[in-house]
């Protein structure tokens, strides 16, 4: 489903080239969740913006099904998010003049879909948000503005989920309530690509890593001896369950 390939990225600072991330290959697989921690500044935001096709690589390729967002025009990038990406943001960026029934279908307008409006109704109970249909951001706590990101970040039902730190903001009762829904889309069928620095992610992770410095390590066995690739070329979840 994501497959980063020997992926670079740097930045001019005053001081001259500062590299964020050091050849990076990591691949993640619809029905798993993958954990990646690291302290802040190791360049977990930066990974998950490269691999959602919202920041260019310096060198390297990325695969989101197959298809590297950065051969693709601007619409055609912005297309391919909307339909197969749905990203969760540690800083929600919610519309802040709409209210969460609105916030949650906002995916829709980028591409319109049938039913777009009952779905977003569903996720809202789903999400136990039902009695907030019409709050703006402003009046929801912290809790209720993670699960409203991360039910418009499912409306479309993509097929890889980015997850940013979604935890970082919650009590403990809350952030168990977030990681549970991102562990049910796995389960559902969807690839799940978690940055944190929540330990008790890692429990629900069927790999996980650690980005230092740029670099990425496994911290868990990678199945299929695969670990000098990082996670690449290894059997999915469900058929390492079955052999």
């Amino acid at each position: 489903m994501l497959e980063l390939k020997e992926v670079s990225k740097s930045f001019r600072g005053p001081e001259g080239e500062v590299r964020a991330l050091e050849a990076i290959s990591l691949a993640v697989e619809a029905g798993e969740l993958v954990v990646v921690h690291g302290p802040s500044g190791s360049g977990k935001t930066t990974l998950l913006l490269v691999a959602g096709g919202l920041l260019r690589p310096s060198g390297g390729e990325v695969l989101v099904e197959g298809c590297d967002p950065y051969r693709l025009g601007p619409n055609q990038r912005s297309a391919l998010r909307a339909e197969s990406v749905g990203f969760v943001f540690q800083q929600f960026h919610l519309i802040p003049y709409l209210d969460v029934l609105d916030n949650v279908r906002a995916p829709s307008v980028a591409r319109p879909q049938p039913g777009a409006v009952d779905r977003a109704r569903e996720l809202v109970r789903r999400f136990s948000l039902e009695h907030r249909f019409h709050h703006v951001p402003a009046q929801l706590s912290t809790g209720e503005r993670q699960r409203t990101a991360l039910a418009r970040a499912v409306l479309n039902r993509p097929k890889l989920i980015l997850a940013d730190e979604p935890t970082g903001n919650l009590d403990e009762e809350n952030a168990a309530m977030v990681l549970d829904y991102l562990a049910e889309f796995a389960d559902q069928g969807s690839a799940v690509l978690l940055v944190t620095h929540d330990a008790g992610a890692a429990g629900r992770a069927h790999r996980t890593f650690r980005l230092d410095e740029g670099k990425l390590a496994p911290t868990s066995p990678v199945p299929g001896g695969a670990a000098v690739h990082a996670g690449m070329n290894h059997p999915s979840p469900r058929k390492a369950r079955d052999q």
